[in-house]
């Protein structure tokens, strides 16, 4: 397992940028600000945000799909056996550009996406 996996980090009103985050709990945990929630968005990549963003009243930052993430995220690999890796680096440029267009949400439109129920691991 890495100790330190290569990331594309997305703080609300920011631009992505690259990024190296600690491979424990801990500090998966202290990047996103809580307890982490992973959503696969393709093979072998998955968003890692704040399990209870949306409840800590946390500002949106990204849409995805028809749910917003709210609070900062990270995009990462993973392996085989579901540990958290490094992202490549075409996946680093990809990720940078789907999430480069910063969003502005009220928190109201925040609240109304916390119905949507993702699986994480």
């Amino acid at each position: 397992m890495e100790k330190t996996i290569k990331v594309v980090m997305v703080e609300p009103m920011k631009e992505p940028y690259p990024a190296e985050v600690e491979n424990t709990l801990e500090g998966l945990q202290k990047a996103v600000g809580g307890y982490i929630e992973a959503v696969c968005l393709e093979n072998n990549v998955v968003l890692v945000c704040n399990e209870e963003g949306k409840l800590m009243g946390l500002p949106g930052n990204r849409s995805l799909g028809n749910d917003i993430i709210a609070g900062t995220f990270f995009v990462a690999g993973s392996n085989d056996v579901g540990e958290f890796a490094s992202l490549a680096e075409d996946k680093i440029q990809q990720y940078s550009d789907q999430f480069q267009k910063l969003e502005a949400f009220t928190q109201e439109q925040v609240e109304e996406a916390a119905g949507y129920i993702f699986i994480g691991y």
